[in-house]
């Protein structure tokens, strides 16, 4: 009885144990799948065109902006909004199936009847799956950046590359939402309105968050704080202005989703100011400087931890499911 007993003890710790060879095998073969589908070759062409379009737009519509010397700062604007809003919808749709569909159709259990743990598994999808809309994302700008330079006469490289490697990150940290969310369920149905559930989430109902803060404030539910600004008077003399904010950890909550983080990121690390882009806020805000919370550079860590929390969350937890 011992003896049973100690085999399936170190049965289930290797079971439950990560092995890299398999989490590689897992990850090649995740994406050798996508680029015999042609899913790799269509995302980079896709980031391609977008590139080239916005390009040819703000070269032909532009000229006022060419003349400034801003077409690289404009170039990042139009595109940061649209991959803010495109990457979400292509990492939740790469992560949908990853872990739901073969549960679904039972492969997983022929996979796992392999020398592979499920935490095996469970990376070597995220790890798979962000390979594709990475090196998509890479390709797609590096053929563009020849384009892109020749039609905007010169680029900013620093720019460029910031927002290239700021949407790879941005796309990882939504590739493990969904194959965190997609190891949780047992159909594809499921995984499917959660991936939908976390779009609607982080586009309508986290955008009206700060809406509804403010109307609490204003109704003084939330207790606002007070700052100070000077401004223009009625007399053209510069006078003191008081007006109320919403508190820092309602400011806060604004920054950690990952769109403003992905924006937010792309502003620290470029060589242009944040007004139109991401979450910058007026420094008369804070009588004793921006905590360090809300300044931009800590919307890196913001990033790293949607990475890394859906992710462990899943380890955890596809460990003690039912299969």
């Amino acid at each position: 009885m011992s003896t049973e007993s100690k085999t399936g003890s170190r049965s289930e710790s290797t079971a439950s144990s990560i092995n890299l060879t398999s989490v590689r095998a897992i990850a090649r073969k995740d994406f050798q799948d996508a680029v015999r589908s042609w899913m790799f070759w269509g995302l980079s062409v896709f980031f391609f065109v977008l590139l080239v379009a916005v390009t040819g737009t703000i070269s032909y519509f532009g000229e006022d902006i060419a003349a400034e010397g801003a077409t690289t700062e404009a170039l990042v604007l139009f595109v940061s909004q649209i991959t803010r809003l495109v990457i979400p919808l292509i990492a939740l749709i790469l992560g949908w199936k990853a872990i739901a569909g073969e549960r679904e159709t039972g492969s997983i259990k022929i996979l796992l009847s392999l020398p592979h743990s499920r935490k095996d598994v469970l990376l070597g999808k995220l790890i798979g799956r962000s390979a594709v809309l990475s090196l998509s994302l890479v390709v797609g700008f590096v053929l563009a950046a020849v384009v892109v330079a020749v039609m905007l006469g010169g680029f900013d490289i620093v720019d460029y590359f910031s927002l290239l490697l700021m949407a790879i990150i941005y796309g990882i940290a939504y590739t493990s939402i969904a194959v965190s969310l997609s190891s949780l369920t047992r159909s594809t149905t499921i995984a499917g309105a959660a991936m939908f559930g976390i779009f609607i989430l982080f586009y309508v109902v986290w955008n009206a968050i700060q809406t509804v803060f403010q109307l609490l404030m204003n109704r003084g539910t939330i207790e606002g704080v007070s700052y100070t600004t000077e401004g223009m008077g009625p007399d053209g003399t510069t006078e003191q202005f008081t007006f109320e904010r919403l508190p820092d950890w309602a400011l806060f909550i604004d920054m950690i989703d990952p769109g403003n983080a992905f924006q937010n990121t792309i502003t620290f690390l470029g060589s242009f100011g944040g007004e139109d882009m991401g979450t910058t806020y007026p420094s008369e805000w804070f009588a004793n400087g921006v905590p360090f919370y809300l300044e931009n550079w800590f919307s890196f860590v913001i990033l790293l931890l949607w990475i890394v929390v859906p992710i462990a969350i899943a380890l955890y937890r596809f460990d003690r499911v039912d299969l």
